[in-house]
């Protein structure tokens, strides 16, 4: 079965999460820009979210998690929670 571990942030506006996703581009470290944005708990561990399977997370999530290049920044991603920046940081399909 596949699993991935990530991490994200999580803001209120699609706003905040594009100028945070420049940050990330122009260089900022993507965990201390979780720990002072995110309003997730995981925010204290730099966004991460440990490792699981599909269908573990929102679907919008899985869609993003189970596809998207590994190592690089996606987002915004919209959910019932707010938007998210996301970022796969390992996958075993």
């Amino acid at each position: 079965m596949a699993r991935a571990t990530a991490r994200h942030i999580l803001v209120a506006t699609e706003a905040k999460c594009n100028e945070l996703k420049a940050e990330i581009e122009g260089g900022a470290d993507f965990a201390e820009v979780a720990k002072k944005n995110s309003t997730c708990p995981s925010s204290r561990d730099g966004g991460n979210l440990g490792s699981f399977g599909p269908g573990q997370m929102v679907k919008e999530f899985d869609t993003v998690v189970f596809s998207a290049p590994v190592n690089t920044v996606q987002g915004p991603v919209k959910t019932q929670f707010g938007y998210h920046l996301l970022e796969v940081t390992s996958r075993q399909d």
